[in-house]
C-alpha cells in the first residue's frame, strides 16, 4: 500500500500522480505498487513539487508496518527514534519573522 499526500501541489504533478495512483481525496492517492515504481514517482514529486508539500507513506514489514518520507515547507520532518520514525513538529515563524522563525525587528 502507498499514499501519497500533496498541499499546493501544481496541477500538472497532481495530474501525473493520478496516472499512476488513484485519487481518493482532494490531494490524497493511493495505490499498490512495487518499490521501484514507489522511488520513481517519489523523483517526480521531488521535481514537480515547486512550493508545496508532500509525505508518501507505505507499507514495510518493521514493526511499525510503514514508513515514510516528507518534503517541502511544511511543519512535519521526520525523526528516527530508536528504530522506530516518529514525526517532529517545527513550531510555526512568528508574524514579521523569517522563515527560520528569528525575528526581523531591530535588524534595519
Amino acid at each position: 500500500m502507498l499514499v501519497i499526500v500533496v498541499e499546493a501541489a501544481p496541477p500538472r504533478l497532481r495530474g501525473r500522480l493520478a496516472v499512476w495512483l488513484v485519487e481518493v481525496a482532494a490531494g490524497v492517492y493511493v495505490g499498490g505498487l512495487s518499490a521501484r515504481v514507489r522511488e520513481m514517482i517519489w523523483e517526480q514529486v521531488e521535481i514537480g513539487l515547486e512550493d508545496g508539500s508532500a509525505v508518501m507513506a507505505w507499507s514495510t514489514n518493521t514493526e511499525s508496518g510503514f514508513d515514510f518520507r516528507a518534503i517541502g515547507p511544511n511543519r512535519r520532518i521526520p525523526v528516527d527514534f530508536d528504530g522506530a520514525k516518529l514525526v517532529s513538529f517545527l513550531a510555526p515563524a512568528p508574524p514579521g519573522g523569517d522563515e527560520k522563525g528569528l525575528s526581523t525587528v531591530g535588524s534595519r
